[in-house]
């Protein structure tokens, strides 16, 4: 990916990215800041075109956004005019779906992501925490075969956070959905990627890639038990040296 600049310049943000995702894989994506994550999220979404290269999904190139992708914002862009029914509503409303199907939908997805008894609430009125879980019965409403998460759980406190990965791991483990996770966060790419990118910078590409066992463990055992593990443990301390080893790199400072 290749963005021209006002002066004449470009930017190459992303050069020989290359991967396969398998259907109902949890895959996170990790690394610092410009190193191209979120615009290779916005490439699989269509919300950008790769300047070279293509991406498919069910063997159908991908040309442009569509409801077979679902994507989960840092903000929960929700309609605030709307209540908690609505925004989720609004999908299936949009594909002709009947009131009494939407309402069942709506009252089942609710129920999923812990939400049952909100239904009228305004959305000014939850929590960031719950605003998210409105995000992601949002997205499933609309029954993808891929959900897009670009740092879903940056904006929340340490322990909601916590909570919110146990949800999604939940969710996936449920729906069987296929996942790709966008985050900053060494502790939640470890615990929730099934596999693991570390992408660097200048331009952006894929450093290394790492098969986990935490989330499979995490459903089984919680995620306070898998953070007790030594492996897991090792596992991100290797994975924070890399990613301190970039920090300096792009700030000049490596010795």
């Amino acid at each position: 990916m290749v963005f021209d600049l006002p002066d004449g310049g470009s930017v190459e943000a992303l050069k020989n990215v290359s991967l396969d995702l398998n259907k109902g894989e949890l895959l996170s994506i990790l690394g610092p800041s410009g190193c191209g994550k979120t615009t290779l999220l916005n490439i699989v979404a269509g919300f950008l075109a790769p300047s070279s290269g293509q991406v498919t999904l069910n063997e159908k190139q991908v040309t442009g956004p569509g409801a077979e992708r679902g994507m989960v914002f840092q903000q929960g862009a929700l309609f605030e005019w709307m209540n908690v029914r609505k925004n989720i509503a609004f999908g299936p409303a949009m594909k002709g779906v009947s009131a009494d199907q939407s309402r069942q939908l709506v009252d089942e997805l609710l129920e999923t992501v812990g939400l049952h008894g909100f239904a009228d609430k305004n959305v000014y009125e939850l929590s960031g925490g719950m605003q998210q879980r409105v995000a992601l019965a949002r997205c499933l409403a609309n029954d993808p075969d891929v959900i897009l998460m670009d740092e879903p759980l940056g904006a929340l406190d340490a322990l909601t956070r916590e909570k919110m990965q146990g949800l999604i791991l939940k969710l996936w483990k449920e729906t069987g959905k296929t996942i790709i996770l966008i985050t900053h966060s060494v502790e939640e790419a470890l615990l929730l990627g099934e596999r693991l990118l570390v992408m660097a910078p200048r331009p952006g590409h894929i450093h290394k890639e790492y098969n986990l066992p935490f989330a499979l463990r995490a459903i089984e055992t919680g995620l306070r038990e898998v953070k007790k593990c030594e492996d897991y443990t090792k596992q991100r301390e290797e994975i924070l040296s890399m990613i301190w080893e970039m920090e300096e790199d792009i700030m000049g400072r490596k010795e």
